[in-house]
């Protein structure tokens, strides 16, 4: 089932028009518990309904996200949290007259390398008021001050898109991102923008006949080691007969310049419940070279599946969610994956799962291997009221403590109807580890390495050679490219002990 329905009951009816999510009902029965903590359950005065947006981690070692609702008025909020859950709410949109500011974020953060963040909203902006606006972009400081670089559909029919995602900063720090909505054909968009806010559409979707190419890229895109941008669209590829724009699904690639190329069409073979999957969400690529992701439908079970695709297209179904009597494996993943630090995957689904108290339809967190053995580690709604939360729709996000953290849409606290949502961390017995800001750069380059309890490192080092670093804080290090490094893990030692980065660092000619 389509997530371009009605998504959150709280929106209104310009949001809804952009939501992009489905309730399904299952039946489970329980399954064992991870260790897991409720960090902050929201209540509407500080946002509600962090929906899809996920958390990042800054370099002073909290984590910020989004809500789309709720607040002061009723439009949204930006926000940090420590990973000990203290929350504190840095702006609330819709704070200008007519929501020029911009109106209901749904993706994630992106903190750039100059260490503001910036994100999207799914409306507002200066334009479309007739419709609550098209979106925007913004930039906001780790203390809150926003500014607004882009207000999509400035022109008739929206040429440069509307209803923007996620954006991601390409090694040539420009901002790479996609629209759900509007450009040439209006049915999606692939711009890139600068820091300052200067947009270009690289790509506009259903330029092919009957949308093979794709429509309504709803997901983030990635950018591989070979240059090139990495993403996927929920709709078009021609699965189903009807208007343009229907179908499935596509993953596709395109260049920096905008020259897009359909690696997979999903559901192509045909069949009832299509095995291969439809309406995939984000993907990442990982250690080995290939990329992995979700679909929200399809499958064996039509419940979803985890599948990895080869940069030539090849893909292969690792799972098929409802595998399980009453889906208590998980039903319909609509969030990206995030590979951990031991090499699997972990991931969320919306619905199934073994709760307790929800009606079996709280959701669940899971670990897949490369190899696709799944296992449920958390079911949702396992508490009274749903105050662990319920219903994730977001990707979870490795700290450089260990542990996972992510949110849920409801659940939490009862201040609203089917509560407000919900941060969450989760314990899986991974130990902590350094990331790189960008995993490549050139020798003599100032890298940015995120941390945990960093004071008083000794040394750090690229895949063994020896680097001048500073210690900037607890959570951050300074760390120039040495002469004669090579591609490879970053070494950091400090004195509890030594710290590998998560992924190798590479080293640019």
């Amino acid at each position: 089932m389509k997530r371009i329905v009605n998504a959150l009951n709280k929106l209104d009816w310009g949001k809804r028009a952009y939501a992009v999510f489905v309730l399904y009902a299952a039946a489970a029965t329980a399954l064992p518990a991870q260790t897991f903590t409720t960090l902050f359950s929201f209540d509407g005065t500080d946002g509600e309904a962090p929906y899809q947006a996920g958390l990042v981690q800054s370099t002073n070692g909290d984590l910020y996200g989004t809500t789309c609702c709720g607040a002061i008025n009723f439009s949204g909020t930006v926000f940090k949290i420590t990973p000990g859950g203290t929350l504190t709410t840095l702006y609330s949109f819709c704070s200008q007259s007519g929501c020029t500011d911009g109106d209901g974020p749904q993706a994630a953060l992106v903190q750039a390398t100059n260490g503001d963040l910036y994100g999207t909203t799914i409306v507002g902006g200066a334009y479309c008021a007739s419709v609550g606006g098209c979106g925007t972009v913004f930039k906001i400081t780790p203390g809150g001050t926003l500014t607004t670089l882009h207000s999509f559909c400035s022109q008739s029919g929206c040429p440069d898109g509307s209803g923007p995602g996620a954006l991601i900063q390409a090694t040539n720090g420009d901002f790479y991102g996609v629209t759900a909505f509007g450009g040439a054909n209006g049915y999606g968009t692939v711009f890139k923008t600068t820091e300052t806010g200067t947009l270009t559409t690289l790509y506009s979707f259903c330029a092919q006949s009957g949308c093979t190419d794709g429509a309504g890229p709803y997901a983030g895109l990635l950018q591989a080691p070979n240059g090139d941008f990495y993403g996927t669209t929920e709709d078009g590829g021609g699965c189903a007969v009807g208007p343009p724009g229907q179908g499935c699904g596509t993953m596709f690639k395109i260049t920096p310049s905008g020259t897009l190329t359909t690696l997979h069409i999903f559901c192509s073979q045909g069949g009832v419940f299509c095995s291969d999957g439809r309406y995939p969400s984000a993907v990442v690529q990982a250690a080995n070279g290939d990329f992995y992701g979700t679909t929200d439908g399809g499958g064996a079970n039509n419940g979803g599946t985890v599948f990895k695709i080869t940069l030539g297209g090849t893909l292969t179904t690792l799972y098929s969610f409802c595998a399980q009597s009453g889906c208590t494996d998980g039903e319909s993943p609509a969030a990206g994956l995030v590979q951990a630090s031991d090499g699997n995957f972990y991931g969320t689904t919306w619905v199934g799962g073994a709760d307790t108290f929800g009606g079996n339809d709280g959701g669940t967190i899971f670990k897949i291997t490369p190899g696709g053995t799944l296992t449920t580690l958390y079911s949702f709604c396992a508490q009274s009221g749903c105050a662990d939360g319920e219903n994730p729709n977001s990707p979870l996000v490795q700290d450089t403590n260990g542990h996972l953290y992510g949110t849920t849409v409801y659940g939490g606290s009862d201040a609203c109807f089917l509560g407000c949502g919900t941060v969450f961390s989760l314990s899986v017995g991974l130990g902590p580890f350094v990331e790189t800001q960008t995993t490549s750069d050139e020798v003599g380059a100032v890298v940015k390495i995120l941390g945990t309890d960093l004071t008083g490192a000794t040394s750090v080092s690229f895949n063994g050679t020896a680097a001048a670093f500073t210690v900037v804080s607890p959570s951050l290090i300074a760390a120039t490219v040495p002469a004669g490094a090579t591609s490879g893990k970053v070494q950091v030692v400090t004195p509890s002990g030594t710290l590998l980065s998560n992924k190798p660092f590479r080293v640019l000619p």
